[in-house]
């Protein structure tokens, strides 16, 4: 004889797909007598909730389709290593992929690092320690001592008056900003101060120019209106130059107007260095 209260158990769960909590509420009966007749039928498909595992298995499963390894597939989902092995392992990776390759690369590139890291901290260290030596043997610069670094800098890097085209003006460019500074107290010691010169900013147009400028006025404490507009290099995308990031200010030209005796005064501090009659230097340089 078939029970009238599991038949209509029955009924409410598969014909009108009531939930659990409904059925007690129509029928009156506690939540185990309510299992009990309820035994072998399924649930209604809107009862169900999702699992959070499918989406994750789903997404384990497009990130190894994209070349990705256990260990990279684990931690982006946040899951264990051998959860993500169970739901990726059978999609064995390419070894020949962009990704495989990239992966080979990275492994490489850190095992490098560990093996080479202790050298180049001994390295460095020694380093450190041989320039903290020079610096302290160099001690405070006299006039004398400005008068020849600023001449050998003038000389080694400004620009000369040649045979074909004569032109005795002081004009430097440098990406240096210590070599400039020196440059800048020899003019000082010799009664060129940093208000007299001029200045520009020589820089490619894919830089931040404004920035560029900004940071030469404070480096140097030079004033900002003697300050020429930029020159701009043009930018070559496929440029392979490494000069590019934020770091990167061009060069600054410092250009002392009607500098010639000051030409001269550096031409006699390197005939004093070197002898006028020395194996390379001549009156017309």
């Amino acid at each position: 004889m078939t029970d009238p209260l599991a038949a209509e158990a029955h009924r409410l769960r598969t014909v009108e797909q009531l939930s659990l909590s409904q059925i007690q509420d129509r029928l009156g009966i506690g939540k185990g007598r309510l299992y009990e007749l309820l035994r072998g039928v399924p649930p209604p498909e809107w009862t169900r909730r999702p699992n959070a595992k499918d989406e994750l298995r789903s997404q384990a499963v497009a990130l190894r389709e994209e070349g990705r390894s256990v260990v990279d597939i684990a931690l982006a989902l946040g899951i264990a290593k051998s959860t993500a092995y169970q739901w990726v392992r059978h999609l064995p990776l390419d070894p020949d992929s962009d990704a495989a390759r990239a992966r080979q690369h990275a492994h490489a590139a850190r095992m490098r690092e560990a093996r080479w890291a202790p050298y180049r901290e001994e390295r460095d260290q020694s380093r450190a320690a041989v320039r903290a030596e020079a610096a302290e043997q160099v001690g405070p610069l006299d006039d004398r001592d400005l008068l020849l670094l600023g001449a050998a800098i003038y000389w080694s890097e400004g620009a000369k008056s040649k045979p074909w085209r004569r032109s005795e003006r002081i004009q430097l460019i440098n990406s240096d900003v210590r070599l400039l500074a020196l440059f800048l107290r020899f003019l000082e010691s010799i009664g060129v101060d940093r208000t007299v010169p001029s200045y520009r900013v020589s820089i490619h147009e894919s830089a931040d120019v404004e920035a560029a400028v900004a940071w030469w006025i404070e480096a140097l404490d030079l004033p900002a209106d003697r300050f020429h507009p930029a020159t701009l290099k043009r930018h070559q995308p496929k440029t392979v130059r490494r000069n590019t990031g934020v770091d990167y200010r061009g060069c600054l030209i410092i250009d002392v107007p009607q500098s010639r005796k000051v030409y001269w005064l550096i031409e006699g501090v390197v005939d004093g260095l070197v002898g006028p009659g020395d194996k390379g230097v001549s009156d017309d340089r």
